[in-house]
C-alpha cells in the first residue's frame, strides 16, 4: 500500500498568466498549481530537475507528496502534468490538495506476476495485458502502488477477469468485473496445429476394415476329407 509520502519543495508563484509561466521556466522551474479541499488554489513553481526526476522515476500520478510552500507543508496527490511536445520535458503540473480521511478516484497500473509459471506461456503461448491499468476508488492512506494480475494457472486462450483480482481491503474498482485484464495469445501455427490433431482423432475413431480374428480364437476348422471312396462292388477277389 502507498503509506510512503514524499517531499518537494516549492516556491510560491504570485504572478499567473502564460508570460510568467514562460519566466519562471527560464529560470528553470516548472508552474504549477495545488487545488481542492474546497480552498483557494495556490499558483506554485517547482525546480525543474527534481520535477522531473520524479517523473521518471515511475507512479508520480500514484504517490502522496508533501509540498512544503514556505514552511507550511500541503498533502497533495499529483493530478495531471504536461510535457513540451518536441523537448519532452515538464511545462507545468497540477496537484490535489487531500483533506484527512478524504477519497479518491485514481487509476492504478497492473502488474503481471508469475507469468514463467503459465502452462500456456511453457507451450509457446505470449501474455497479452488487455488492460494496463485499473480505475479504483479508495482513501488517500489506501492507494495501492499497483494491482497484481497472478498468470501462473493460465492456459492457451485464456482470460484474467477483473473478477479474479483481490483486491486491498477498503479499494474498490470503478472498471466492470468482467473487464478482461489479460489472456495468453496462442503461438503461431497453433490453430492449424490444433485443426490437424482434431482431423487425426476423428480419422482414428472412423468405422475401419473389418476386425481380425480375436487372438486366440480358433482357425475355422478345415472342411473333413471325403469319406473314403467305396470299393469296388464285390470287392477285390482272390483267384
Amino acid at each position: 500500500m502507498a503509506t510512503t509520502v514524499k517531499e518537494l519543495k516549492a516556491t510560491a508563484r504570485p504572478k499567473s498568466g502564460k508570460g510568467a509561466a514562460r519566466a519562471e521556466r527560464r529560470a528553470g522551474r516548472v508552474p504549477g498549481v495545488i487545488y481542492g479541499n474546497n480552498q483557494p488554489p495556490l499558483t506554485i513553481s517547482i525546480e525543474d530537475r527534481e520535477l522531473r526526476q520524479r517523473i521518471l522515476a515511475g507512479r508520480f500520478l500514484t504517490t502522496l507528496v508533501d509540498i512544503d510552500l514556505e514552511g507550511k507543508k500541503h498533502r497533495v496527490i499529483p493530478r495531471d502534468y504536461h510535457l513540451d511536445p518536441v523537448k519532452d520535458f515538464p511545462i507545468h503540473v497540477d496537484f490535489m490538495r487531500l483533506g484527512e480521511g478524504a477519497t479518491i478516484r485514481i487509476s492504478v497500473p497492473l502488474h503481471v506476476v508469475k507469468a514463467e509459471t503459465s502452462p500456456g506461456v511453457k507451450r509457446g503461448g505470449t501474455v497479452n495485458i488487455v488492460a494496463h491499468a485499473i480505475e479504483l476508488e479508495c482513501g488517500v492512506e489506501s492507494i495501492p502502488q499497483s494491482i497484481e494480475a497472478d498468470v501462473g494457472s493460465l492456459e492457451i486462450g485464456h482470460s484474467l477477469h477483473l473478477a479474479d483480482i483481490k483486491l486491498p481491503a477498503g479499494v474498490k474498482a470503478l472498471t466492470r468485473e468482467d473487464a478482461t485484464l489479460v489472456t495468453i495469445v496462442p503461438p503461431s501455427g497453433y490453430a492449424e496445429e490444433q485443426k490437424a490433431a482434431a482431423a487425426a482423432a476423428a480419422a482414428g475413431a472412423a468405422p475401419g476394415a473389418a476386425a481380425a480374428p480375436a487372438a486366440g480364437a480358433a482357425a475355422p476348422a478345415a472342411a473333413a476329407p471325403a469319406a473314403a471312396a467305396k470299393a469296388p462292388a464285390g470287392g477285390d477277389k482272390k483267384k
